[in-house]
């Protein structure tokens, strides 16, 4: 599970998060106390660059909200962040400089890291997004099992259990995620990986991986 270790998945210096991640190995481990953690982040942001909106929500100056977007705290929105027609912030949600929240698009208990784009119809629950990640229109992080079982991670004969019931997917910097696919529970992709639209995927991809579908991985060569 090495490849799939904080270390290996983010650059922590591109999310106002970063003190979050000391003494964690695994990014899921953070999942249970990000709510908390905004919350004591939000006291000690900058009045100059940011304003309270309203309860445990802290809004950048020169981020950019449309008037149709709901923010539930808590949250952060950070600087030069656009957060566009109709999103649905539910709640417990750091969204990074640059980053894009689109049309319709729903978040709930995450961390973007600086310039991600979730920018339409898409649904992030439960998971950690690193830095110029992408998720195409209409794909999806799945963030309960169906039967409700905790969510174990599963690299080859690797496994991992987190003692979670909701746990979307672990993206790392620079994932692109194709159109209309579903990320299932306990989802983790290396850094530098692409997945093919409309794909279902489960497990561990390694980084610098093309996943075309369930059981067919290729490896990006010259990149």
């Amino acid at each position: 599970m090495e490849q799939f270790t904080i270390k290996n998945l983010y650059n922590l210096e591109e999310t106002i998060a970063a003190p979050y991640f000391e003494g964690a190995v695994y990014p899921w481990e953070l999942l249970p106390k990000i709510s908390s953690f905004i919350v004591e982040l939000g006291k000690d942001l900058s009045k100059e660059r940011f304003t309270q909106v309203k309860e445990n929500v802290w809004v950048a100056i020169s981020a950019k909200v449309a008037p149709t977007a709901f923010i539930n705290g808590p949250a952060i929105i950070d600087e030069e962040a656009e957060v566009r027609h109709c999103a649905f912030i539910r709640g417990n949600a750091i969204v990074g400089k640059g980053a894009v929240v689109g049309n319709s698009t729903e978040l709930k208990n995450v961390i973007l890291f600086n310039k991600v784009q979730v920018p339409h119809y898409n649904y992030v629950g439960d998971s950690i997004l690193g830095y110029k990640a992408h998720m195409g229109a209409g794909s999806i992080t799945s963030n309960v099992k169906s039967d409700k079982t905790l969510v174990v991670v599963k690299n080859g004969e690797e496994q991992v259990e987190t003692g979670l019931k909701k746990f979307g997917a672990m993206l790392g910097d620079y994932v692109e995620v194709g159109c209309n696919s579903v990320l299932n529970p306990g989802t983790i992709i290396g850094r530098n990986s692409n997945i093919y639209p409309t794909s279902m995927v489960r497990g561990c991809i390694p980084a610098k991986s093309i996943f075309k579908k369930q059981g067919e991985i290729a490896g990006k060569y010259n990149r």
